[in-house]
């Protein structure tokens, strides 16, 4: 569907309607089109989720954008791109703070069962990343594979 033109002058008009209301979270008629067309695209669902849920205007823009041109937007760094060396920083951060919070999911007894031992009944999926990087790190970090984005501020490591 990445090529498909019909669905992609849809979404424009989706966007324009979409940008033409006053409050673009009241225009929930559209932001429910835009999400059933995204479900048919390769885009990850975390991200269209992400964007849709919190109706952002500009994510929605990026998206379709990266629709259409996919191999412009995997290859080009964001403008305000960290280096390597914060982004190296970062991440080091971000895995001692998933250790940490996989610990504190695995020492608690349970949150269910109160015969389990806790360590396998829970899972720390992903975590919000720390606040002393801006979200632009985070964003790069997700756009070299290193982190997947999964919707409302949560990043998970990316699989390998």
């Amino acid at each position: 569907m990445t090529h498909d033109p019909t669905a992609l002058a849809k979404l424009d008009e989706l966007l324009a309607a979409i940008r033409g209301f006053d409050d673009p979270r009241r225009a929930t008629s559209e932001w429910k089109q835009v999400y059933r067309l995204f479900q048919k695209t390769d885009v990850p669902a975390g991200e269209v989720t992400g964007v849709v849920g919190m109706r952002d205007v500009a994510g929605l823009a990026e998206l379709i954008g990266r629709l259409r041109n996919p191999e412009a937007a995997a290859t080009a760094p964001a403008p305000d791109a960290p280096d390597a060396d914060t982004c190296k920083r970062a991440m080091r951060a971000f895995r001692k703070r998933l250790a940490s919070s996989r610990l504190d999911d695995e020492s608690r007894i349970s949150r269910h069962d109160p015969l389990s031992k806790g360590g396998d009944s829970t899972v720390t999926a992903g975590i919000t990343p720390p606040s002393e990087w801006p979200e632009a790190v985070w964003k790069e970090l997700a756009r070299q594979g290193r982190l997947r984005y999964i919707g409302y501020g949560l990043y998970e490591l990316a699989e390998k």
